[in-house]
C-alpha cells in the first residue's frame, strides 16, 4: 500500500506523520482516520476550499483534479501548482508528502 507522510504542522500534526492508504482512497479521510483533523468546512461535498494541501512529493500519482475542484482552489490560502483539495483527491499507486498549510479562509472553525 502506498504511504502517505504528512510534514509537521504546529497544530494539526506537530511532529508529522506516515500512515498507508490504499490506492483509490479519499485523502482526506485518511488524514481523519490516522488522526490528523483536516478542516473539512463542506462535509467533503467540493464545495470549499478548507482541506487544501500541498503534495510535496507524488502529485502525478494521485487522481486528476477537475474543473470543480480548481475553481474552488483559487479560493485556498497560497494555493499553487502543488495544491489539492484533500477532500477530492485519491491515492494512486506511489507514496506520496502532504504539507498542511498553516492557514485556511475557514471562518467558522469549531475549535
Amino acid at each position: 500500500m502506498p504511504k502517505v507522510t504528512v510534514l509537521p504542522h504546529e497544530e494539526l500534526c506537530p511532529n508529522g506523520a506516515t500512515f498507508e492508504l490504499a490506492a483509490g482512497e479519499n485523502l482526506a479521510r485518511g488524514l481523519l482516520a490516522n488522526g490528523i483533523k483536516i478542516e473539512h468546512a463542506c462535509e467533503f461535498s467540493c464545495a470549499c476550499s478548507t482541506c487544501h494541501v500541498l503534495i510535496r512529493e507524488g502529485l502525478d500519482s494521485l487522481s486528476e483534479a477537475e474543473d470543480e475542484e480548481l475553481d474552488h482552489l483559487d479560493a485556498a490560502f497560497g494555493a499553487g501548482m502543488y495544491s489539492r483539495l484533500s477532500c477530492q483527491t485519491k491515492m494512486g499507486d506511489e507514496d506520496i508528502t502532504v504539507e498542511i498549510p498553516k492557514y485556511s479562509r475557514n471562518h467558522a472553525k469549531e475549535h
